[in-house]
């Protein structure tokens, strides 16, 4: 298994564009969003309370892994995956049309938004040569606003050195 670094590594050789990276702050999200809307549906009874369903299963499945590459990190996707959860249950609840407006919409915005940052990026979207970028673009989403924080700043250098820094000199406009 890649470590951290080596999967945080691989997707910033395609993000080192500040203004690429500002749209996966908000399309990431959006992307990750609708894919748990969109599998919150599929359901096949509870376990205390809670929804069985292919959504609650891939979120297990995404936390694991995070937890393995980093603890800090795993933890905090898992509660945002859990918190994202919690949120779409009454919208898989909702009419067909409801549910699939909300899924496709958010889903279609938000690579929408990704696209316009590989543009800046004059790069494909790092999952065109690894699938695992899928996986792999929340994570960096939330270690880059980590970074942008003022936290985990080891590893932000080992990012660095092995794909270079951000070029902050394009959001100045230089």
């Amino acid at each position: 298994m890649k470590t951290l670094v080596d999967q945080l590594s691989n997707y910033a050789d395609y993000h080192r564009d500040p203004r690429n990276i500002l749209t996966h702050y908000i399309g990431v999200p959006m992307i990750m969003w609708a894919v748990v809307i969109l599998l919150a549906r599929a359901q096949w009874g509870l376990l205390a309370g809670v929804p069985l369903s292919l959504a609650l299963l891939a979120a297990m499945v995404a936390a694991v892994y995070y937890c393995r590459l980093d603890l800090r990190y795993g933890l905090f996707m898992t509660g945002l995956l859990a918190f994202m959860l919690a949120l779409v249950m009454p919208i898989a609840a909702q009419s067909t049309a409801i549910w699939l407006g909300w899924g496709l919409g958010m889903f279609g915005v938000g690579w929408v938004i990704q696209f316009i940052g590989h543009y800046y990026e004059g790069r494909k979207p790092a999952f065109f040569d690894d699938v695992m970028g899928l996986v792999i673009g929340p994570l960096f989403v939330v270690a880059e606003l980590s970074f942008a924080l003022g936290l985990r700043k080891p590893l932000q250098a080992e990012v660095e050195q092995r794909s270079g820094p951000v070029r902050r000199r394009e959001l100045a406009g230089a």
